[in-house]
C-alpha cells in the first residue's frame, strides 16, 4: 500500500483500523486501514468477491466486524449510534425505494424517519434539486432505472450527510444516467462531502475521486492520490496489482 497516513494533516473525519471479518473459514475482510479527511473522495476498484461490499456495510453500520475499528466523523461506526446514521448517506445499485409509494411519499417517508424539520419542504426541495419535479406524484415503479437513481440520491442526501458511501452506483445506467450521475457526484465533492465509492468502471472512479484503493482478498492492495498516478496506465497497474 502506497500511501502513508500524514501526521500533519487535519483530523480525519474517517479513520478505520485493522477491519477484519470472517465469515467461518472465509476471510472477506483482512486488516483493512486507511483515513481519510474532509472532502476526500476514495475510488475503490477491486474485482467481485475483493470485500468492497463487506466493507462498505461495516462502516455504514449494516454488519459488525470480526475484529477492528472505524470512527466516522467522531462517531464508533461498530455500535449502531443513530447520531453517526443521521450522518451519513448511502447509495448503491439498489435503490432502497418504495415501489408502490410516489416520489414524494418515498422522501416524506424518510423526511420522518430522520425527524427533519419541516419534511414536506425537505421533500419537495429534494426532489426539485433531483429534477424530478413533474413526476413526483408518480409511483416509482413506472420510473426509469436512471431516474429511480435520481431519487435515491436524493433520499440519500435529503438529511444533509456528511459523508456519503456510493456501492457500485453506476450498475445499470444507461449513459445519460451516468453522466447525470457523475454530474451530481462532482457538485457533492465540490460541497465538501466526503466520499467512499467502490466501482468497477475505472474510467468513472478515476474521473470524480482524489484518492485511489485497489482491493482484492479482503485487503488494500494500493492507496494512492489521484494526482500521483498515471491515469492513461492505471488499467495495466490495476491488472499487476491483482496479480501479485
Amino acid at each position: 500500500m502506497n500511501e502513508q497516513n500524514n501526521p500533519t494533516s487535519s483530523h480525519p473525519i474517517i479513520q478505520v483500523q485493522e477491519l477484519r471479518k470472517d465469515f467461518g473459514y472465509l476471510q472477506a475482510l483482512s486488516g483493512v486501514s486507511f483515513n481519510l479527511n474532509k472532502g476526500d473522495f476514495l475510488t475503490i476498484f477491486g474485482p467481485n468477491g475483493a470485500g468492497k461490499t463487506t466493507l462498505i456495510k461495516i462502516l455504514t453500520g449494516l454488519m459488525r466486524p470480526t475484529s477492528g475499528s472505524a470512527i466516522i466523523d467522531g462517531f464508533d461506526a461498530l455500535e449502531g449510534n443513530s447520531m453517526l446514521r443521521s450522518r451519513i448517506g448511502v447509495i448503491s445499485h439498489a435503490t432502497c425505494l418504495y415501489p408502490d409509494l410516489t416520489a414524494l411519499e418515498n422522501l416524506l417517508f424518510y423526511a420522518k424517519l430522520y425527524d427533519l424539520d419541516d419534511p414536506e419542504e425537505r421533500a419537495n426541495k429534494s426532489i426539485c434539486a433531483s429534477g424530478l419535479q413533474l413526476r413526483r406524484h408518480d409511483p416509482v415503479r413506472i420510473y426509469s432505472r436512471g431516474m429511480q437513481q435520481r431519487l435515491a440520491i436524493a433520499r440519500a442526501t435529503l438529511h444533509d450527510p456528511s459523508v456519503l458511501f456510493l456501492d457500485e452506483p453506476f450498475t445499470g445506467l444507461d449513459l445519460t444516467a451516468t453522466n447525470g450521475l457523475k454530474n451530481k457526484l462532482h457538485d457533492l465533492h465540490k460541497d465538501k462531502r466526503t466520499l467512499i465509492m467502490t466501482t468497477h468502471d475505472i474510467s468513472c472512479g478515476l474521473e470524480m475521486c482524489d484518492k485511489v484503493a485497489i482491493q482484492n482478498k479482503g485487503k488494500f492492495l494500493f492507496l494512492e492520490s489521484i494526482d500521483r498516478i498515471d491515469r492513461e496506465s492505471f488499467e495495466t497497474l490495476y491488472t499487476e496489482t491483482l496479480e501479485k
